[in-house]
């Protein structure tokens, strides 16, 4: 076969089996939005779900959502910030350091239901916390927190040799460089890869079925005291997050109308993952160009 002909053949097939995949991505997409779109109001985002009554809404499901991945975020950001600079800057490379990746690695393989059996064991269980978002976000910083080494050690490792060694050339210390010198242009990797494991950790289920739980108490939002059981600021009471509230309708829904229901919150959370990948693009884009002074060329 020609060198001609073999390239063709080649092009073609990578070219077939992007559109392929872009193909299937628009179905499932364009899947869910079409069935779930004409469901989706104001009063279907804020209302209470019904148990046996049709025209219920996710308003307590969404906020939940949103409740636990901030928690998440508290308690993963910081951890796998330090793990990722220690990693990236501090860890001597040897034995000990390759068995610390190779251990991020492996965590971050896990499946999520074996993440949310080792939460009910440890976290609810031998921790009597309970189910609680408490619980759910301490599950997820062991499903996330892998994701955020891995992201902050190579957002360090891409910034250039020759900035660390100015650095030192002009005699800062080690934590200067680290912190005025390459965490400013790392920092757009880093944001744009918290975004989008903050949509990983929106759309999960698995593990908060067996850690923040598969119902949650009548929400008084009006009641503003974290430690109320009422109040939705309460981060030690059982939380139905969106996704489990999807998997719990299309499995023991009694409601008449639980198939809408569930094809109008599967479309919240495509949406909602969509708009966490936006919004990484953009203000990746948006820090980049602040922290480097660079303009969109016209």
């Amino acid at each position: 076969m020609k060198p001609r002909t073999a390239d063709k053949i080649a092009t073609a097939l990578i070219v077939f089996f992007a559109l392929l995949i872009v193909a299937i991505l628009i179905g499932l997409l364009g899947y869910i939005l079409v069935r779930g779109l004409n469901h989706i109001s104001w009063d279907f985002l804020t209302s209470a779900p019904q148990k046996i009554r049709a025209g219920g809404g996710v308003g307590p499901q969404l906020f939940n959502s949103i409740y636990l991945l901030v928690l998440t975020l508290i308690i993963t950001v910081p951890l796998g910030l330090g793990a990722g600079i220690f990693m990236a800057e501090y860890a001597r490379p040897g034995k000990l350091t390759n068995f610390i990746r190779l251990i991020v690695e492996v965590l971050s393989s896990f499946p999520s239901i074996v993440v949310g059996l080792f939460g009910l064991l440890l976290i609810v269980n031998t921790f009597d916390l309970g189910f609680s978002l408490v619980s759910g976000a301490l599950a997820l910083t062991f499903f996330n927190l892998p994701l955020m080494v891995r992201i902050t050690e190579q957002a360090f490792r891409t910034v250039p040799k020759q900035q660390k060694e100015a650095g030192f050339a002009l005699g800062l210390s080690k934590w200067k460089i680290v912190t005025n010198v390459l965490f400013p242009v790392a920092l757009p990797t880093i944001i744009t890869g918290t975004i989008l494991s903050a949509g990983r950790v929106f759309g999960e289920a698995a593990a908060l079925m067996f850690t923040a739980g598969m119902s949650s108490p009548r929400l008084d939002f009006s009641n503003w005291n974290p430690s109320s059981p009422t109040s939705p600021l309460n981060p030690f009471r059982p939380a139905e997050t969106l996704a489990v509230h999807i998997w719990k309708i299309n499995s023991e829904g009694l409601a008449p109308d639980a198939a809408q229901i569930a094809a109008g919150a599967s479309a919240v959370l495509v949406i909602t993952v969509l708009i966490f990948n936006l919004a990484a693009r953009y203000f990746g884009r948006v820090i980049y160009r602040k922290l480097t002074a660079s303009k969109r060329m016209s």
